[in-house]
């Protein structure tokens, strides 16, 4: 496959990925995680946690067919009867090399929906906790079990195309707060009556990287019978949910940038209001922009080492508005102010140390009965932590 779909090769999953090894059957094994410890400002406390480790295997049967599999382990541990932890599938896909320029998958994957769905080896972002807007507006990381198909353009260099179908959401997952994230299946038990369209075009240009990319799909996935007791549209795409985003990325030896939005739509939220009670917004939206410099390149340009010093600024809104019978909850949108410093002494390791301010901006609700005022809160946080990739 014409080369051009990943920027840099980091790992021996981008290597299996890009098809670069020329043997008929071999065996990769890959890996990222992630440690944070972080203390919080308002409440005087810290905490420590292993976020994440992850095991990528793959094989290359031959030149056309390639296996990819991720194992992932939230939190360092999973006990019966106790909070946190998860293990779970990140990746289980068969990939098939049908000509130069394009690609199948089939399985489950992570479609190409913002900047870290695809892409959050912790050593390729700053910050030790992923942008919060593609963590609850995207609800990266997105997987769930489809077929895609990934190319790029001969006549266009450097643009790239995705399109796949997956399986839609549950609706009845929805949470004030979170939005669509509990509405994931991620390949667990997943409805196929309601399905999903997602799509993207990439281009790369010197060092700009552009992309937009869309989904739509129902959230619906009941029979006839339940749905019109729930009073919601069954049918492949019933009960529907869209989501558009748009980013760039500027990167050079000595300054990075990049920048996102993104905004969800979901035109039968107070159905499933009534439904289930969950108080689902109609709308959603996020965006995020970050500048970089790499302080080590001021002095050295030819230096592998990189401290990078960034900084984030992050606004979203997550209830916009949401109707629960005649009751007007209002918004609630959120700021974040990230920076800090990533040093990657070699390639494949990352410290970082960052602060974090966040405000909360939240409506008022009123009914016959209840009034809440608007109100305001911030905090602050500092973490400290390391992340792998190999």
């Amino acid at each position: 496959m014409q080369y051009s779909v990943i920027a840099q090769v980091l790992t021996r999953e981008d290597s299996l990925y890009a098809n670069l090894d020329s043997r008929d059957a071999s065996t990769f094994i890959s890996g990222y995680g992630e440690l944070k410890a972080t203390y919080d400002l308002d409440e005087k406390t810290a905490h420590a946690n292993l976020t994440r480790n992850v095991l990528f295997v793959g094989h290359r049967f031959n030149k056309n067919i390639s296996f990819f599999s991720e194992l992932e382990l939230e939190d360092a541990k999973v006990e019966g009867g106790s909070a946190g932890g998860e293990i779970a599938l990140e990746q289980f896909y068969l990939r098939f090399n049908f000509c130069k320029s394009a690609y199948l998958s089939a399985g489950l994957f992570t479609p190409r929906l913002g900047i870290i769905n695809e892409n959050h080896l912790s050593t390729t972002f700053n910050g030790n906790d992923r942008p919060y807007v593609e963590t609850l507006v995207i609800p990266a990381t997105w997987r769930e079990i489809g077929v895609s198909i990934y190319g790029t353009f001969n006549k266009i260099n450097g643009l790239n195309y995705s399109l796949a179908i997956v399986n839609g959401l549950n609706s009845g997952g929805f949470e004030k707060g979170t939005g669509i994230r509990e509405g994931r299946f991620e390949g667990r038990d997943a409805t196929a009556s309601n399905l999903a369209v997602t799509g993207s075009l990439l281009y790369y240009v010197n060092n700009f990287r552009f992309q937009v990319s869309g989904y739509y799909g129902g959230s619906a996935g009941l029979s006839r019978h339940e749905a019109d007791s729930l009073h919601l549209q069954a049918g492949l795409f019933g009960t529907p949910v869209s989501l558009a985003e748009a980013n760039v990325q500027y990167t050079n030896k000595l300054v990075s940038f990049r920048g996102l939005i993104t905004q969800v739509n979901i035109p039968e939220a107070d159905r499933i209001n009534q439904a289930y009670e969950n108080e689902t917004p109609e709308s959603m939206y996020g965006a995020y922009v970050e500048a970089g410099i790499n302080l080590i390149n001021l002095f050295n340009r030819d230096a592998k080492p990189s401290l990078n010093l960034f900084v984030r600024y992050e606004v979203m809104d997550l209830e916009r508005p949401i109707f629960n019978n005649d009751d007007n909850i209002g918004s609630d949108q959120k700021q974040y102010l990230v920076a800090g410093l990533s040093y990657l002494p070699v390639h494949g390791i990352t410290i970082k140390a960052d602060y974090v301010f966040s405000k909360a901006t939240w409506g008022g609700a009123t009914d016959a009965s209840v009034m809440a005022p608007p109100g305001t809160a911030q905090n602050g946080f500092i973490n400290v932590g390391f992340g792998y990739s190999f």
